[in-house]
């Protein structure tokens, strides 16, 4: 099968793509500094059998970048595609809030998302699987929001959540299926080492999830364990 996968140059994009490799599928990877991507140079190293992996540049808070993003993909035809670029953004409280912070952390985990998943619609109408797999976060459902705070990145990952139904219900009649996955507190750069879930883990978790979808998932919040669907 033919992925894309953003924010492919750590954490659980690096690991989603060294996993999709290792399964032998393709994968087109987009990160904002393809000359700081060492994880996947060194991957492109790797004797890939049956798999290929290309290294494209994106920024997927700048449309332009997105355009050619779309534009080096040539037309192919793309199964899945894994929104995963994201950031956190500041951690402040209520009265120490940076807006012009909190906008970037929108543009890049919400509308980035969603302007990625536009360019690459045509992409997507060519595959057989047509689905679109956003990273979002349990720290974007309202109903488990215990701690509050984090204002930013709460926002930005709900923005994601509504975004996603509303690509399910647009593009259900043309099979395109959209979900979001919380993949966990992951112990990466951005959950930090004292996070539970080993990034190998997260990910595999949240492979088999895509892989088992089917249109009548579409629009849902899922879990990277088993799938369950997590309270809006």
């Amino acid at each position: 099968m033919k992925w894309v996968v953003t924010g492919a140059n750590r954490g659980i994009g690096l690991e989603l793509v060294q996993q999709l490799l290792a399964r032998g599928e393709h994968v087109d990877a987009g990160v904002r500094s393809p000359d700081d991507a060492s994880g996947l140079a060194q991957l492109a190293k790797r004797p890939a059998g049956a798999a290929t992996l290309r290294i494209h540049r994106v920024d997927v808070s700048d449309d332009a970048s997105v355009r050619e993003f779309a534009k080096a993909i040539d037309g192919r035809p793309v199964d899945v595609l894994v929104n995963n670029a994201g950031i956190i953004g500041k951690m402040q409280s209520l009265e120490e809030l940076d807006f012009d912070d909190m906008v970037q952390t929108y543009r890049v985990n919400a509308l980035g998302a969603l302007a990625v998943t536009r360019a690459l619609l045509p992409n997507l109408r060519k595959g057989e699987a047509r689905k679109v797999a956003h990273i979002s976060t349990g720290m974007a459902s309202i109903s488990d929001n215990t701690s509050g705070g984090a204002y930013g990145y709460r926002m930005s990952k709900a923005a994601l959540n509504i975004a996603s139904k509303s690509i399910a219900v647009n593009y259900r009649g043309e099979r395109i299926i959209s979900v979001v996955l919380n993949p966990g507190w992951v112990q990466t750069e951005m959950g930090g080492s004292g996070a539970p879930t080993p990034v190998s883990e997260s990910v595999t978790g949240l492979l088999r999830v895509i892989d088992g979808l089917t249109l009548e998932r579409s629009g849902l919040f899922l879990d990277y364990r088993q799938g369950d669907v997590i309270p809006w």
